[in-house]
């Protein structure tokens, strides 16, 4: 039986493919459409995710959207008529496109089958929050376990918890709208002039620098956290329920500044702000894992929604909560709902029995498409761009493992494209970890971005224990771990506390170009069995300089998707200035 999940409307479309209960296939719109964070109906992703698995359209079975529309409207028109005067404008201005967009999804999905000549298949919807928790539990090698979903809004949910045993999923409470966790860590994500539903990362990525000292003003005035961790929002200081915007004039005179302006620099008041936040949304998160663990009896919890992405949080979850086992779906926002829909279709709706064998069902995240040898010697031919074709694997790993020790920044491309929002050793950009130069030109010269954001450290898995305080896998990044003492180096306190990019530069341990100020580092273990290439590349530069990490980020451009063909990937290439390109088993110099 062959199911596609669909997930747009909002941002980070999505589609999959799910056949006899097994994803076979996932990519997001935007990847396709170049348009970061796409949001429109997925029919570059529908089609692409059908090529991979070698179908047609007419050979599906079913058709799941991620939420239910109708909910949808029902929340927005009920937020701006309670809103009262202050909510007309945004009732005669965006409403009716929102309300639109909404309404017309069946109709979207009608006219795509329609246009390739065939009939419709079933079409169901799910509920928000369901295909979160879906996601969570039945792609987890759990058997049963605690299920808890945070985001920012669905229909009217925010956050939900329950538990799933076998193919049965129970959500039983939920938070809802307007108080959210996701929507407050916006807030402060646009007060600190960064861009909300994308710059969260950059938040949480500054808040090391930083110490909490408005946490206890966020807890009295803004919101309040319940013992189970329901935290309710003091509307009086937020915009998002009447307008555009997250936060108001309030909000910032509690702060005691105006909001950052994005050119505007950053300050270590902006740090102690991030870090302030943080930490309420650590407190919140744990305190809400708690709940769960208390009510399921499970000794596994199973995470995602938007902030099942922060790292940090998931960190100290880990390490200080009530759980044994934590498995968080690797695209925890909106694109994994179109796993989630497809599966919670299989599963829950038809009934479908499952048995887990131990491993999760994501397959490293490999579920994109993907070029062969053939296709990229064509493709490279054809533009007539010089390469050195290196058949042997061990040679090709050991060639570019060679670059990078001698300074190389390089592009990645092999393999099947990731789905979710990291980069996993197949559209990576990778450079040497122990150069304490590398961050800095990285972040200034090939990403354009802060010279303040870490960069993540992939290490093969069975050596991770050696450089991390690591209690058990990671393959996702979507955990952070101390960098072991004895790798670690003392630095002395900082001249300007101001001045983050001389924080930045101070060499913390062994591995500077991927050890935060804190001495963490956002993990990813790579394993031989799931990511055998990338494996194979750590083990070349283990061998060659005694460390099998690399830095590992995003093969993409400022404010690009990351790269999915190699046309893509050569052009990024060009326009950032990488030393070498690596398609498969084709190498490209910068020259």
């Amino acid at each position: 039986m062959k199911l596609l999940g669909i997930s747009s409307g909002f941002h980070d479309a999505a589609a999959a493919l799910v056949v006899d209960g097994r994803v076979v296939a996932a990519v997001e719109e935007e990847r396709l459409s170049r348009v970061k964070h796409d949001p429109a109906f997925p029919e570059r992703a529908i089609d692409t995710c059908l090529a991979i698995a070698e179908l047609s359209p007419g050979d599906l079975d079913v058709v799941t959207f991620h939420e239910k529309p109708l909910g949808v409207v029902q929340r927005i028109v009920a937020t701006r008529l309670r809103s009262g005067p202050r909510g007309v404008p945004a009732l005669l201005t965006t409403t009716p496109t929102a309300i639109a967009d909404q309404l017309s999804v069946g109709h979207r999905i009608h006219r795509y089958f329609r246009r390739r000549g065939v009939r419709t298949p079933a079409v169901h919807y799910a509920e928000h929050h369901s295909s979160h928790a879906a996601a969570a539990f039945y792609p987890s090698p759990f058997t049963s376990a605690a299920v808890l979903t945070v985001d920012g809004v669905g229909e009217w949910a925010t956050a939900s918890m329950g538990d799933g045993h076998g193919h049965k999923l129970r959500l039983d409470r939920e938070l809802r709208f307007p108080d959210s966790v996701g929507l407050l860590y916006s807030a402060f994500t646009a007060y600190c002039g960064f861009r909300v539903n994308s710059g969260e990362g950059e938040l949480m990525g500054l808040a090391p620098y930083g110490e909490p000292r408005f946490r206890d003003l966020i807890l009295e005035e803004l919101v309040d956290v319940a013992p189970d961790g329901s935290p309710s929002l003091d509307q009086r200081y937020f915009a998002y329920l009447h307008g555009r915007r997250t936060i108001n004039r309030r909000f910032e005179q509690l702060l005691g500044a105006p909001t950052r302006r994005p050119e505007e620099p950053l300050t270590r008041r902006h740090a102690d702000v991030a870090a302030s936040i943080q930490a309420v949304t650590e407190e919140v998160v744990l305190a809400m894992a708690r709940t769960a663990q208390r009510e399921s009896g499970s000794t596994n919890l199973c995470l995602a929604g938007g902030v099942a992405l922060n790292c940090v949080a998931n960190g100290r979850l880990l390490r200080e909560g009530p759980f044994e086992q934590l498995w968080i779906q690797p695209a925890a926002g909106d694109a994994g709902n179109a796993i989630g829909a497809a599966l919670h279709t299989w599963h829950h709706t038809l009934g479908n029995r499952r048995e887990p064998d131990g491993t999760d069902g994501m397959a490293g995240g490999f579920l994109g498409p993907w070029f062969d040898r053939d296709e990229i010697e064509a493709w490279l031919a054809a533009e007539g761009i010089g390469h050195l074709a290196v058949a042997d694997d061990e040679e090709r790993c050991a060639r570019v493992a060679e670059r990078i020790r001698d300074g190389a920044v390089v592009g990645w491309c092999c393999g099947r494209m990731e789905f979710g929002p990291r980069a996993l050793g197949h559209r990576s950009i990778l450079a040497d970890p122990r150069s304490p130069d590398v961050q800095g030109r990285v972040n200034r010269l090939v990403k354009e971005r802060a010279t303040f954001r870490p960069f993540a450290p992939a290490v093969l898995a069975d050596r991770a224990g050696e450089w991390f305080d690591l209690a058990g896998p990671s393959p996702y990044m979507l955990l952070t771990a101390q960098v072991r003492a004895e790798r670690r180096r003392e630095v002395g306190p900082a001249d300007d506390p101001d001045d983050l990019e001389a924080i930045v530069a101070q060499c913390r341990s062994e591995i500077p170009a991927v050890t935060h100020v804190d001495g963490s580092a956002r993990v990813q273990t790579v394993d031989v069995a799931t990511n055998p290439e990338f494996s194979r590349l750590l083990g070349a530069f283990d061998r060659l300089t005694g460390c099998p990490v690399l830095l590992n980020t995003s093969f993409n451009a400022r404010d690009e998707p990351i790269v999915c063909t190699p046309d893509d990937a050569y052009r990024t290439f060009r326009r950032i200035g990488l030393d070498l390109l690596v398609l498969e088993h084709c190498l490209v110099e910068r020259s």
